[in-house]
């Protein structure tokens, strides 16, 4: 929870290096929040008429999505990327392959462009 509240404190920050442990927990529990959101949507029946988000999850999806930008930029700038290669997502399948792929590589050992590993390597 520490590390998903350590994102929410650097929500515009897209300076830095984010670890692996920190991304990837920030992305747990925004699942199991926009779970709860979605859950809080259909029990107060503030869904779409399509079945889709509601209120809630609409108004958590809107809270998280600087925050969760800022922190897969940090991340793609703790394996040495800029965070505009954040775009190449865009691309259908590869894309996403790719990104994947740069958010579960280890981190650059030592200091680089974006500054000092915070594993402390």
């Amino acid at each position: 929870m520490n590390w998903y509240l350590k994102v929410l404190k650097q929500y515009v920050d897209f300076k830095g290096r984010a670890r692996r442990k920190e991304f990837w927990m920030f992305a747990l529990f925004n699942v199991i929040f926009a779970c709860v959101a979605f859950g809080l949507d259909k029990l107060c029946h503030t869904t779409a008429a399509n079945g889709s988000g509601g209120m809630f999850s609409s108004l958590y999806s809107l809270a998280v999505f600087i925050p969760g930008l800022a922190v897969a930029v940090r991340r793609l700038h703790d394996v040495g990327k800029s965070g505009w290669m954040y775009f190449i997502a865009l691309i259908p399948i590869v894309g996403w392959i790719w990104i994947l792929v740069l958010f579960v590589t280890n981190s650059q050992p030592g200091e680089n462009q974006w500054g000092p590993n915070p594993k402390g390597e």
